[in-house]
């Protein structure tokens, strides 16, 4: 798959130069997209750069958005789970871990996702987060490849009502009675990160694909050690 090359390179897809402010030159960085660091790197932040490591840097040949290619899509569907960003009115950020079935966050196409959302506590943070401030901050892990996916984009909520043909395109057909809102995001950029200080952890199923085997083996010679006592 895509994503298995891409996680082999880690993060392959391409270099972008970076511009060095205080005269160094050539300074390269492995990137999948420059859009992301073109948004996040802001005067404070270059001013921080700066002061820590003497050299600020600077993307350039920067695109209007940086679009999902396949590699992207394919992990975003194996993922059960992510971590979703949003700033209140009141200025203060608030994240929220959002999971559900593999593949609940739907690609649907290279710049937009979507997914169902379901009956809750009733708090409605991001919901009201995103109603006055659409900016929002996706991090999709995947701990047992040590990977990270970040996606910065503009979110919109819609009333699931209003859409039923939208909810049995995007809920799950055992849940699709208690999708109370769908929510799109615009993706504008995204970014990988290194597996550095990231822990592998593990599921259930992973667990059992790992450990099942040696279970088995260890009936088969539990069963041959009782053949030969009896």
């Amino acid at each position: 798959m895509e994503y298995d090359r891409v996680l082999s390179e880690f993060p392959g897809g391409g270099s972008r130069l970076l511009s060095d402010h205080s005269g160094v030159e050539g300074l390269q960085r492995k990137a999948m997209a420059a859009k992301y660091l073109d948004l996040t790197f802001t005067d404070a932040v270059c001013r921080a750069q700066a002061e820590y490591y003497g050299r600020v840097g600077k993307v350039v040949d920067v695109p209007e958005r940086d679009s999902l290619s396949q590699a992207e899509a394919e992990y975003i569907a194996a993922r059960d789970s992510f971590y979703l960003g949003s700033i209140s009115e009141s200025g203060w950020p608030y994240i929220q871990h959002r999971g559900g079935p593999q593949g609940f966050l739907r690609v649907i196409n290279e710049t937009t996702l979507a997914f169902a959302d379901y009956k809750g506590n009733r708090q409605l943070l991001t919901t009201g987060n995103v109603s006055v401030n659409d900016r929002v901050a996706l991090f999709l892990m995947d701990y047992k490849n040590r990977a990270r996916l970040k996606i910065l984009g503009h979110a919109r909520v819609e009333d699931a009502r209003a859409h039923p043909e939208l909810v049995a395109q995007l809920a799950d057909p055992k849940m699709q009675s208690v999708v109370e809102r769908l929510v799109f995001i615009d993706v504008v950029s995204f970014d990988w990160n290194c597996p550095k200080h990231i822990t592998p952890r593990y599921s259930e199923e992973d667990v059992e694909e790992y450990v099942g085997p040696l279970k088995k083996r260890i009936a088969e010679l539990e069963a041959q050690l009782h053949t030969v006592k009896s």
